[in-house]
Formats: C-alpha cells, structure tokens, sequence
C-alpha cells in the first residue's frame, strides 16, 4: 500500500481521492467502450458526450447565463496573459491592469506588445501583501477592459469580493480559487483559469466569455488564438486535451454532490480559518505574509524566523508526510496551498506539526 501523501503544491495540486478512483476504474475501458479515453476520436459521439458533460458541469457551477460560452483550450492561463489583449486591446485603445502580485504583474507586462496598459492599481511597493478595497479603484472610463488576478499563489492574497467596473468589461484569472466560492459571473466579461489547481490535471485552461466579446478582435489572428474562432468550433478547432476535460468533468460532479461553490466555500474558510489561527497564535514564531484583510483561503504563505528554519521545518514536514511547502523561489518562507480537494485533515496534521516544531525551536 502507497505511503499517503498530503500535497500542499501550488500545482499541480490535489485531485479528489474519488475523482482519481473512477478515472482509474476506467482508464483502460471508458462507459464499456473498450477503449482509455485517451485513444477515442474527439469526433467520436462518447467524446461528444464527455465534452458537453464537462460543459454542463461547469455551467451549473457557475450559474452560467446563456450568453457566455465555455472554452477548453491548451496553453495554461499564461498562453491568456497575451491572448486576452490579442482578442480585446486595439493598439489604439487602453487596458486597465490591477497589479497585486506576481501573475498579475505578468499578465500586464504580457499585455504592452498589443496596446497601451495602464495600471490603475499595484501594490508592488509594500511587496504585494494586500488588495485594494472594494470601490477604491478608478476605471478608464473608455477603457477596452479592466484585467485583474482574484488570488495571487506567490504571494498569499486574495480578493474578497467580485469586481465591479461598470460598463467595462472585467477580465479575471482565476486560476487559483476558480470555483472555490460562490461569484456573480454577470460582473465578468471574461474568466480564465487553469485547470491544475481547482479543476483537474495540468494541460487544459477554462475560459469562460460572455458572447458580445467574441467579436470584439481588432486584429487578425491564427484561427487557434480566436475566441471567436475556438467557439464556434466548440474548443475543437484542433484535437482538444481529451483526458483533461474527462478528468474536468469529474471534478464538476465531485463538486457538485459537495454542494457546488457555496459548500465548498464553507469548507475552504475553515481549512483557512484553523491554519490562519495557528499562525496568529504563534507569538510571533509563523509570521503571516498577507495583510489579514487580504488573506488567501488558498494559499497561505508565512515564514519563520530565519531561512534556516524555514528549510528545516520544510524538510520535517517532508518527513511527516507534507510535500510542497517550500515557498516560491521569488519570496521564499512557506506556503500552504489548500485547494478545494485539499482535505481538513491536511491542515490539522500540518498545524500539529507547526505548534511541536515552535516549541523545539522557538
């Protein structure tokens, strides 16, 4: 029997124990079709099936109007950092970015080579430890769209509310808290998220778009870089990521028998909760990253009190059956990812460890 592993990576993260037992169950003969659905035609009508499956799911999840498509494509969130502005930014227009961490400032930076950026809000000064408050930021009244990242896993903040830019079209990455709490998704324009955090295996991003955006391209663009162009063809322009959209699928059920967004997020804030208080409760020993009204539920990065014991407790935690604690090479310290399918249990055996090794060490 395989030693268990609580894995604490910022992705590729966590799947559901279920999830990953029927995907086992079938990997070699899907719904009695004798063959992996690795090796079925993304023509074939089981594909058909499994791809509008995935479709549905992530639709009721996200209480999806029907004017918003969804697409599965290839590339990760960050092919979007650039496909966003390619499909929305005329190189006469202006971008609105919001700047509060590592991707986000990637995403802006990616977006110069199509069009005038401007970042409405960074908190790159003060390190990226908090968001802004919600109605503090000034949209560009004639802006193209406002881009911003709902969670930042490098650096441990999050926003707690949706967005709202009015008549501006918002673009959000979220990658990392996709579907880990309830949104209005009329606030949106657009989503994307990779899929290797809160939705299945690496190798596939979502993107979620509402219709009137699909024609919105400035420019000409090769058919696979094309919102427009991937809808029409139903994300099969080219042979899709067939076992990850399966896999998707699978998440979507999961989470819907653990009552959609709104029960998981009762989950996800009391992981957070129990790991937050511990840090608080230290007497200083864990020092938390985030300001506290910024905090992420899914990432949650602290250090200790020297990067000597950082490195020892990361190599403990190894011990003890905890992977992925080091923090980004960009920050350094800790970092807890605790993603949906990340289970309570994780958090307790890592807080236990967190209160022993204090007191050897503090």
């Amino acid at each position: 029997m395989s030693k268990h592993i609580f894995n604490f990576s910022a992705g590729p993260a966590m799947m559901p124990p279920e999830v990953l037992e029927q995907a086992a169950a079938e990997l070699s003969d899907v719904r009695g079709s004798g063959m992996s659905v690795m090796e079925i035609s993304h023509r074939s009508d089981l594909f058909g099936d499994i791809l509008a499956e995935a479709e549905s799911g992530i639709r009721r999840l996200m209480n999806l109007p029907s004017n918003y498509r969804v697409l599965f494509l290839q590339g990760g969130a960050t092919l979007q950092f650039s496909m966003v502005p390619m499909n929305l930014l005329a190189p006469v227009d202006t971008a609105d970015y919001i700047v509060t961490g590592y991707w986000g400032k990637k995403a802006a930076k990616c977006a110069v080579a199509f069009g005038d950026v401007k970042t409405v809000y960074s908190s790159e000064d003060t390190g990226f430890t908090t968001v802004p408050e919600q109605g503090e930021i000034r949209v560009s009244p004639n802006a193209a769209y406002l881009h911003y990242t709902s969670n930042e896993t490098i650096d441990g903040v999050e926003f707690p509310y949706d967005l709202d830019a009015g008549l501006v079209p918002v673009v959000c990455d979220m990658s990392s808290d996709v579907l880990s709490r309830s949104i209005d998704i009329e606030k949106y324009g657009l989503i994307y998220a990779g899929a290797q955090k809160n939705l299945g295996p690496s190798g596939l991003v979502l993107v979620v778009i509402r219709e009137d955006l699909l024609d919105r391209s400035p420019r000409a663009l090769p058919d696979l870089l094309t919102y427009k162009v991937l809808a029409d063809n139903d994300s099969m322009a080219n042979t899709p990521n067939t076992w990850a959209i399966y896999l998707l699928g699978l998440v979507c059920r999961w989470l819907e028998a653990k009552g959609g967004p709104a029960g998981i997020e009762q989950v996800n804030a009391e992981k957070a909760r129990v790991l937050y208080e511990a840090i608080d409760k230290s007497d200083g020993f864990y020092a938390g990253r985030a300001e506290r009204n910024a905090r992420s539920r899914m990432n949650v990065t602290f250090a200790l009190p020297n990067a000597e014991l950082d490195a020892k407790f990361v190599e403990e935690a190894e011990a003890n059956g905890m992977s992925g604690l080091k923090g980004h090479r960009a920050v350094g310290g800790i970092r807890a990812s605790i993603y949906n399918a990340f289970p309570l249990a994780g958090v307790e055996h890592l807080v236990d460890l967190m209160s022993d090794f204090a007191r050897r060490n503090g």
